[in-house]
């Protein structure tokens, strides 16, 4: 491990150390102080968190959802230099697929700065033209014990892909990202899917690529309701959701943009049997379905990732969110909020707040029995 890769370790661990303190039944956000794209997944007696650390990629294991302090701090892949995945490492995410562990994240070969000659061609400037997806393999059944080496880069067709993620379904599993509509078109950033053979492979061709959402609504666009100009509309940060007593299934996305107060969570639900069908894909266009919260300073709220109680009876949204909207990026940090389902199956998510807030049920038995 070299003094960068320890330094950003240790500078994690102590960051955790300043989260805010709960009592045994109550907790407050933010439960990390700083952070952006988490990912959040419950395995044993343990939650793993990943999220963007821009140099590595660490992992953090903890037996508390809502409370980081103590957490044990692993890092899981340093990037050697050199390398088209070497920098700007974003949204990793810790899946279990068939009983092994995967990592998949986006990374760039030179902080986000293409050469002139490669932005040139695009329609507005685009700095992020070089993300691609990649993905890290376990070596064991177990997230922590694994070492994670290099498995692949994910084929988007040489063409931009950030947020990538996994959506397991019952016809096979799929990789779905933030894509662009070609190589230098820029702007704005879609919703993509496409076909895989295995959690590394991407089976489809570019031409069987389909595109799912497009950011055509006002709450989809930066600034808010934005007509013209489509540079820095986005939807990205997807990631499945699953209604475990109706099977429903549903993509919740991030739209707008990162830094900027609007930022907020769309819905596609699949109403169709086959993913890669977009006319079975139901998109809710009425409003973001969880959205900045002004009268608590809670804003930018977005790329979430879902879990449980301990105890698997409550859901959990796990999300960042900044109190100060004009420092952009910097700002964000952690949070997490017990939400609910609606009669018709759809997720029913709460206003962004603070707390403070019940622990999530079966926390303290759950921390008793590791006693």
């Amino acid at each position: 491990m070299n003094f960068l890769a320890l330094f950003t370790v240790l500078a994690s661990f102590l960051a955790l150390g300043t989260a805010q303190s709960n009592t045994s039944d109550t907790y407050t956000n933010p439960i990390l102080p700083t952070g952006a794209d988490p990912w959040v997944t419950r395995y044993g007696n343990y939650y793993y968190m990943t999220y963007t650390t821009n140099d590595n990629i660490t992992i953090l294991r903890s037996s508390i959802l809502t409370d980081w302090t103590n957490a044990d701090v692993k890092l899981a892949f340093e990037p050697p230099p050199g390398q088209n995945y070497s920098t700007d490492l974003w949204a990793p995410e810790l899946h279990n697929i068939a009983g092994s562990w995967y990592i998949i994240f986006t990374a760039d070969p030179n902080y986000d700065s293409p050469p002139p000659e490669t932005d040139m061609l695009c329609d507005f400037t685009c700095p992020a033209v070089n993300h691609r997806m990649y993905v890290l393999q376990g070596s064991t059944s177990d997230p922590w014990t694994s070492n994670y080496t290099m498995k692949a880069q994910l084929n988007t067709y040489d063409q931009f892909a950030i947020d990538g993620t996994y959506f397991q379904h019952t016809t096979g599993l799929y990789h779905v990202y933030s894509c662009w509509y070609s190589a230098y078109e820029s702007w704005p950033s879609n919703l993509c899917i496409t076909k895989m053979s295995d959690p590394w492979t991407v089976e489809s061709n570019v031409t069987e690529r389909q595109i799912l959402s497009v950011p055509s609504n006002p709450w989809e666009r930066t600034p808010y309701g934005r007509m013209q100009n489509v540079r820095l509309s986005s939807n990205e940060g997807p990631e499945q959701l699953t209604n475990s007593k109706t099977g429903q299934q549903f993509i919740i996305y991030s739209a707008a943009r990162s830094d900027n107060r609007n930022y907020c969570l769309g819905q596609l639900e699949l109403v169709g049997e086959d993913p890669m069908n977009n006319q079975d894909w139901r998109k809710n266009n009425e409003n973001c379905v969880f959205y900045q919260n002004a009268l608590q300073n809670a804003y930018s709220v977005g790329h979430a990732s879902f879990t449980t109680s301990p105890d698997g009876t409550e859901d959990f949204i796990v999300y960042h969110g900044m109190e100060d909207p004009y420092t952009g990026w910097a700002a964000r940090n952690i949070r997490t909020q017990k939400f609910t389902w609606n009669a018709d199956g759809t997720p029913n998510f709460p206003r962004p707040g603070y707390g403070p807030y019940p622990v999530p049920s079966g926390q303290n038995a759950s921390m008793s029995m590791m006693l």
